[in-house]
């Protein structure tokens, strides 16, 4: 479902009043947030999808890393984790649909969360993802609507994800390429989200099917500022650019542009086939931290030591109405 469905469709609900909901409805955040105690609060996220590769098991951690990354965007610890599933089990073989909860399972387990659960019905196409509780100081809450001046922008995974899985279902991607972005795609944010707790990150949201500049316009206009990004410094996935060239473009990207592009400044040098890119729908993708600029080389030097060698510093936070802005 695209931004502007979302949107139309959320205004049907009625508002939620209730002291301990710290993050609900309101704001464009990536998971809900309810107090317990002055000391504890639960994160609380839901998400599931299609197959997009064609290894169940795989699919599955995809699925699952996915899911569980709502919570890391928050700055919050994964607890418990409920399986969605719908499969077409008098269609499909239930051995896969083994290999699907296993893949989910086993990176639930590496997350240190453990499954407690879940639900199935029967359909006519596969679908698998989590409901995920975590945990978190309700003072520690990171969202994404408090980026401000001055801060320094960092993601932590490159994009194109959408762009790639669409070549791959048009058997133009090679195995190499395709067993490359899976591992990206089934990354945890766990690394990522320790470093920017612990280098006082003001902002985070995780990049998912808005693409960057959907989700960056959701931080931008959720904390009052402009966002800038520098399109030279934004990390890409390999092919990615030379598959949008190609037409190799998801719907939801075009969905993204089309929702957004009224809001966002974009520099005429930016070339055609890296829009795609920045508006292209990722799947279990990095986190895009605000980080104040004298914490900056902290964030960085701690994510190399954890292994997230592809973070880059990809823009600043400005002054401004809530715009996304890109240059060269």
């Amino acid at each position: 479902m695209g931004p502007g469905t979302l949107n139309q469709v959320l205004q049907y609900l009625p508002a939620m009043a209730d002291p301990n909901l710290l993050v609900g409805m309101n704001s464009v955040d990536d998971a809900g947030v309810y107090r317990l105690t002055d000391d504890l609060a639960l994160i609380q996220t839901v998400d599931f999808f299609t197959p997009i590769v064609d290894d169940p098991y795989i699919y599955g951690q995809i699925a699952a890393a996915n899911a569980l990354s709502d919570v890391y965007a928050m700055g919050g610890r994964p607890v418990t984790a409920m399986n969605l599933v719908a499969f077409p089990s008098k269609k499909v073989d239930t051995a896969v649909l083994g290999e699907i909860l296993r893949g989910g399972a086993d990176k639930i387990l590496e997350a240190g969360a453990v499954l407690v659960g879940g639900h199935s019905i029967e359909d006519d196409e596969p679908k698998y993802g989590l409901a995920v509780t975590g945990v978190i100081h309700p003072d520690r809450i990171i969202t994404n609507c408090a980026a401000r001046p001055g801060d320094k922008l960092v993601l932590t995974k490159p994009l194109g994800t959408g762009i790639i899985t669409t070549a791959i279902k048009a058997e133009m991607a090679s195995p190499d390429l395709e067993g490359e972005v899976s591992r990206w795609m089934a990354t945890l944010n766990r690394e990522a989200a320790a470093a920017m707790v612990a280098a006082d990150a003001h902002a985070c949201t995780d990049i998912t099917g808005f693409g960057l500049l959907g989700h960056g316009l959701e931080m931008a206009s959720g904390s009052g500022v402009n966002l800038v990004f520098h399109a030279g410094a934004i990390p890409v996935l390999p092919r990615a650019r030379e598959f949008a060239a190609m037409g190799l473009v998801p719907g939801g990207a075009y969905n993204n542009r089309h929702y957004v592009e009224d809001r966002v400044d974009m520099d005429a040098s930016v070339p055609e086939d890296l829009r795609d890119v920045l508006y292209d729908p990722q799947t279990s993708g990095g986190l895009l931290i605000a980080i104040p600029q004298d914490r900056v080389g902290d964030l960085m030097d701690d994510l190399n030591r954890r292994g997230v060698t592809a973070a880059r510093v990809v823009g600043e936070v400005e002054p401004g109405p809530g715009r996304v802005i890109v240059l060269t």
